[in-house]
């Protein structure tokens, strides 16, 4: 399985972008799928999950702001990204755990000015 990450790029604060993870066949109907985000200096950390059954779940700092959904038609996971502020700027990541194996995304850098 692999996992085609897009979306990121320079935005405002208060602004949005809405990150993409492709999978190359489909797996989101079996997979929990994860977005995280690692800022320079800074470990990797959870940022939003969708499990195959569609339950989603936030870390604290994005609730309300952003939004995990999945098009099983298109093998893509969307991250949308709204109020987007400074402390969102990292590289953000895709990962699918499916079957006891994870499969991680290239990252995708996003960077939000003041």
């Amino acid at each position: 399985v692999q996992l085609q990450a897009s979306g990121g790029g320079l935005v405002q604060a208060g602004g949005s972008l809405r990150l993409s993870c492709e999978a190359s066949r489909n797996i989101f109907s079996f997979a929990v799928i994860t977005w995280y985000r690692q800022a320079p200096g800074k470990q990797r950390e959870l940022v939003a999950t969708i499990t195959a059954g569609g339950t989603t779940d936030y870390t604290a700092s994005v609730k309300g702001r952003f939004t995990i959904s999945r098009d099983n038609a298109k093998n893509t996971i969307y991250l949308q990204m709204n109020s987007l502020q400074p402390e969102d700027t990292a590289v953000y990541y895709c990962r699918a755990d499916l079957a006891s194996r994870a499969y991680w995304g290239q990252g995708t850098q996003v960077t939000v000015s003041s």
